[in-house]
């Protein structure tokens, strides 16, 4: 609508950066003037899709950085000559919007490749190890965190929209304030 074409991406699957890539070809094919990149209510997946996933709409630089107990960095970055890296991009992101979805939206917030709207994410910035104990249960524990590109930490405080849209409950169907902002 109005030249503005909208992408949702639920979760952080294997290969969805290339149904995406496909997804934002066929999109981009269309020439519109600005793009919607919905990553509400989306849990999150695996790290590396959501690095590649950045990386379409980024040109080079850091993405996040993965910081260890022991305080030791690990960089992950993107590169140029990528499918969306000039569109003008708005991504909405709400309190289910998690872990990889919060890797991409912090790292295009900080890079200053898009304006980011809704709610305040979820919080989910941490790498976990799972142990099995000997009566079948599991332990959880914390081996490093997740920081944007500006060095903000996404655990338990979660990524700031730039403008926020509420979503009230009592929406009528078929309505959603936040893309229509």
């Amino acid at each position: 609508e109005d030249g503005i074409a909208y992408v949702q991406l639920v979760e952080f699957s294997r290969d969805a950066s290339g149904r995406l890539e496909t997804a934002l070809e066929e999109v981009l094919a269309q020439n519109p003037r600005g793009l919607i990149f919905d990553l509400r209510n989306n849990p999150g997946g695996y790290l590396d899709e959501s690095v590649a996933i950045a990386d379409l709409f980024l040109p080079d630089g850091v993405v996040l950085f993965e910081r260890n107990v022991s305080g030791l960095d690990r960089t992950f970055t993107s590169d140029n000559g990528d499918l969306a890296e000039e569109i003008p991009i708005v991504v909405l992101i709400n309190p289910g919007s998690a872990s990889a979805s919060e890797i991409v939206a912090g790292a295009i917030q900080d890079r200053g490749r898009g304006v980011l709207m809704g709610q305040t994410s979820f919080g989910k910035g941490s790498v976990q190890t799972v142990r099995e104990l000997s009566d079948g249960s599991e332990l959880r524990v914390t081996i490093a965190r997740w920081y944007t590109p500006a060095d903000h930490t996404i655990d338990k405080q979660g990524i700031t929209p730039d403008i926020e849209v509420e979503f009230p409950l009592d929406t009528p169907e078929g309505e959603d304030p936040q893309v229509e902002a």
